[in-house]
């Protein structure tokens, strides 16, 4: 069966991509960030404030199960390459998943009532499940991306509409949370949190539902079923922007997931912030970074291709991000001011991330004559993920090895820890994922030979 068989007899010059089906992709980063940073921003925090975790042990517990993805994430990405519907390749995985998706997302945020040992080894389960479902839905939606349209520039696009639908989830995360725990706990956090993710849950798989019905798959690629799997990866591996897009990737989370992990822990214990405080701290960050993402083609343009403003955004916001260990525990509007500035520097950091995975996806398939676009977009997810573990896990190391002790005034050293973690750790890790971006060769020149020559190919081959 054709991968593509709702398609026109020539999509890639006879259908535009319109607004309304930028609007339904973006929508599916909504579904996907309402679970992912809720998970990245307070999942720590309930581990170890609610339900009772060590955080050494919830560091470690996101280590260990990031080693699953190293293996089920281009699993994934192999099979939606192989898939055929008449729906395409990717867009079915999205409905296929909505149901597990909104069961398994609560019960991460459940509190059985358990032994120490029980509840670490529930935590393991739920999330490891959780995070496979996960990949089975993200990984064919960013490579959506690739096959949607041939064109680099709406790729961009594409990837801002995405990014810019990632951060209303933010927004909204941040903005709801402690407000919902607070309003369906009723005093019980750990009713509150569950309760709150049935009601995120049933958003994602609205929103996940809107995006399989309102996008196409337009990108038919040359040859795609003659391969071997063990060719694929070889010639992966002999991709020189996909290594160092997974470089990138992994260098960039770290970085975020230290913050993110951190923060609560840096404005409750070092700055004395009440709930409020936090709330509005993170919902204006959100809106600094949305504010950045949805500038990215400007940042772009201005400084020269999708490398050079990765690089200098990442080094400006490694900058800045440092000046949270010189700020006073009274200092608020410091405080504001410099999350404000990071957070919109970091803004098109993850929109001109999954272009250039995008851009690589093209590379591969000119370099060598076949498109694995679920494969390349997969590895991009694990690298994410695998940053993700590595600064959960130092988190958690570095807060167990300062003397953290939950819900008591903090020794002075644990409070120096948390500073680190909130600035200076992911201030330098923001400056080695600039360098890691400086081995990315796809420049604008070069994206636009490549579809050049992409399109003379398929008119050739009558494709």
């Amino acid at each position: 069966m054709s991968e593509t068989a709702a398609s026109p007899a020539n999509p890639e010059s006879a259908v535009s991509v319109g607004l309304k089906e930028r609007i339904a992709y973006a929508a599916g980063d909504t579904a996907c960030v309402l679970y992912f940073h809720t998970f990245s921003q307070f999942l720590f925090f309930f581990y170890t404030e609610v339900f009772g975790l060590m955080p050494a042990a919830v560091g470690l517990m996101f280590l260990v199960a990031r080693l699953f993805d190293v293996v089920t994430d281009p699993v994934m990405g192999l099979i939606a390459d192989r898939t055929h519907t008449r729906f395409g390749k990717f867009r079915p995985w999205l409905r296929w998943g909505i149901i597990p998706y909104m069961v398994l997302g609560p019960l991460v945020f459940f509190a059985p009532e358990f032994s120490e040992d029980g509840r670490l080894v529930y935590a393991y389960i739920s999330y490891i499940a959780v995070m496979l479902v996960y990949s089975m839905i993200n990984i064919p939606y960013g490579a959506l991306m690739g096959v949607i349209s041939p064109d680099p520039k709406e790729k961009s696009v594409l990837a801002s509409f995405r990014f810019s639908g990632a951060y209303v989830a933010v927004f909204f995360v941040n903005l709801t949370m402690l407000k919902l725990v607070s309003l369906f706990g009723g005093g019980d956090e750990a009713v509150g949190y569950f309760r709150t993710l049935i009601l995120y849950a049933f958003i994602a798989g609205g929103l996940l539902y809107f995006t399989f019905s309102g996008t196409q798959e337009r990108v038919v690629p040359l040859t795609n079923d003659d391969s071997s799997i063990g060719r694929d990866f070889r010639l992966l591996f002999k991709t020189g922007p996909w290594v160092a897009i997974c470089g990138i990737g992994m260098i960039t989370l770290v970085g975020i997931t230290i913050r993110n992990t951190s923060v609560l822990y840096y404005l409750k214990y070092y700055m004395g912030a009440n709930e409020s405080v936090i709330t509005w701290f993170l919902t204006t960050g959100t809106l600094a970074t949305f504010l950045g993402t949805i500038g990215t083609r400007l940042f772009e343009d201005f400084f020269g291709g999708k490398k050079p403003a990765y690089i200098g955004l990442s080094v400006a916001a490694g900058i800045v991000t440092s000046g949270f260990y010189l700020v006073s525990e009274s200092a608020l509007a410091a405080l504001f001011l410099i999350n404000f500035a990071g957070s919109f520097l970091m803004g098109p950091l993850m929109p001109l991330f999954w272009s250039m995975i995008a851009d690589t996806a093209d590379f591969a398939e000119w370099k060598h004559g076949r498109r694995f676009t679920g494969l390349v977009f997969s590895a991009g997810t694990t690298s994410q993920k695998f940053g993700w573990a590595i600064g959960g896990y130092t988190t958690g190391y570095i807060l167990s090895w300062s003397g953290y002790v939950k819900n008591v005034e903090q020794v002075p050293e644990a409070v120096e820890g948390m500073k680190w973690l909130m600035s200076i750790i992911p201030s330098g890790v923001g400056l080695a994922s600039a360098f890691a971006a400086m081995f990315y060769c796809i420049t604008p020149k070069l994206a636009t030979r490549i579809q050049s020559d992409l399109e003379t190919r398929k008119k050739n081959s009558g494709g």
